[in-house]
């Protein structure tokens, strides 16, 4: 008999025991791991062993538990530790390297874009030709469900919830699509990660210019080394005040702004600006904004205590709360959606590929675009720092520009697979 475990204590440490006999073994000189991680990337395993824990074993669970309660650690991380990461892997960032970096990042970030757009509706026709009885909804409800996807891969989970309440979709059929924007997008981004850890070969074989984001890289690998010391007990406490702190205030901004904000709630709703009326929206724009800051002042020093670090730990903890959300079972529930999911990334894909080939752009700029679309601020960051920590700010930069865009881009998106589906 399975056991499920209930308790967010419990499941936290294993969660952390997991992180650390990742990391552990992949620091040993033994031949069997050292063979094992030139295939198998560490933040990979960290992302998928939690998710093996919730499905098949079912010994954790992400969500809501059998009692009716809901666990509180993907809302911990996500609130409190992501916020906290972004200022840290910030403090030590050169802004000016950063805008050196060039109009690559935006380009296959609107790349990504288009694939969202484009690939729902090239999906829908593929599937239903192919394999017309394979979804059992009916064609109008198919569409308006779908751009709920939509709105999700661009913007995220605000723009998602906007495409809802615009067409209406029957709770039933928002939650199917639920899963299916959750299973395939936490598919890609482990396929992202993986890809992550094989960079460069990508890039060679993309024949990319990475010199921009190498020496970026270097240069603040540099800085790391020329400020690292040992810290003391005094240092640390600057550290947690200066990352915590500033959760504070983003989280202070965020209750202040919402207010504000509400009493223009129609007339954004009739710019289909739904996205900004999020506290998490402001809650990631400020944390950033206070990072950079931080960046042009004495507190850049603090990279030598370890900020950038401590900020990559927090980043592993949010991909191991990530994972053990995702449940693989309910794929088998779902397989004609899955389908049109899985056919709707490719087409993503594809196109990023070929932006990505025709502009030579890095691989890092293919990984980061796709995921400020199809994962926002909370995973943008991590494909970014599982290449280098130094480029974590392009990551939320750019998926903060999706929270902008996405109902638009949802809205492009359902009319075009409304007329494939004969709506």
């Amino acid at each position: 008999m399975q056991l499920l475990i209930t308790n967010d204590a419990v499941v936290f440490g294993i969660l952390i025991v997991v992180l650390a006999l990742v990391f552990w073994t992949s620091g040993l000189e033994h031949r069997f791991w050292k063979s094992f991680y030139k295939v198998v990337p560490p933040l990979l395993l960290c992302y998928f062993i939690p998710a093996l824990l919730h499905w098949p074993l079912g010994l954790i669970s992400g969500e809501t538990y059998p009692d009716g309660s809901k666990s509180q650690l993907y809302d911990v991380a996500s609130k409190y530790l992501l916020p906290a990461s972004l200022i840290m892997l910030c403090i030590s960032v050169d802004f000016k390297a950063l805008l050196n970096l060039g109009p690559k990042a935006l380009i296959m970030f609107l790349a990504g874009t288009l694939g969202v757009v484009v690939g729902g509706p090239v999906a829908l026709l593929l599937v239903t030709k192919m394999a017309p009885n394979l979804i059992p909804t009916s064609p109008d409800l198919l569409w308006q469900g779908l751009s709920t996807i939509t709105g999700s891969w661009i913007g995220g989970g605000a723009n998602q919830v906007a495409m809802k309440e615009i067409f209406q979709v029957p709770d039933n059929l928002f939650a199917t699509m639920i899963v299916v924007d959750v299973v395939v997008a936490n598919v890609w981004m482990g396929v992202l990660l993986y890809g992550a850890s094989r960079y460069q070969e990508i890039d060679r074989w993309l024949k990319a210019d990475n010199s921009a984001i190498e020496a970026l890289r270097i240069k603040v690998e540099q800085f790391q080394a020329s400020v690292a010391k040992i810290p003391t007990t005094t240092e640390w406490f600057l550290l947690l005040a200066v990352a915590f702190g500033g959760v504070a205030c983003a989280h202070w901004a965020s209750d202040q702004i919402m207010p504000w904000l509400s009493q223009y709630k129609d007339t954004l709703e009739s710019m289909h600006l739904e996205s900004i009326i999020s506290g998490f929206f402001w809650m990631v724009v400020v944390a950033t904004a206070i990072g950079i800051l931080f960046s042009f002042t004495a507190a850049r020093k603090l990279e030598g205590v370890g900020a950038s670090r401590m900020g990559s730990v927090f980043i592993y903890i949010l991909v191991a709360t990530i994972g053990m959300k995702m449940d693989i079972g309910q794929v088998l529930q779902n397989m004609g959606l899955l389908a049109v999911g899985i056919v709707w990334m490719l087409v993503h894909v594809l196109i990023l590929l070929i932006v990505g080939k025709l502009i030579r752009a890095p691989f890092f700029f293919i990984a980061v675009g796709s995921q400020a679309n199809i994962g926002g601020a909370a995973s943008a960051p991590i494909v970014a720092s599982a290449i280098s920590p130094a480029l974590a700010p392009v990551g939320v930069l750019l998926a903060v520009l999706g929270y902008a865009i996405g109902t638009y881009g949802a809205l492009i998106g359902a009319f075009l697979m409304r007329v494939v589906a004969g709506g």
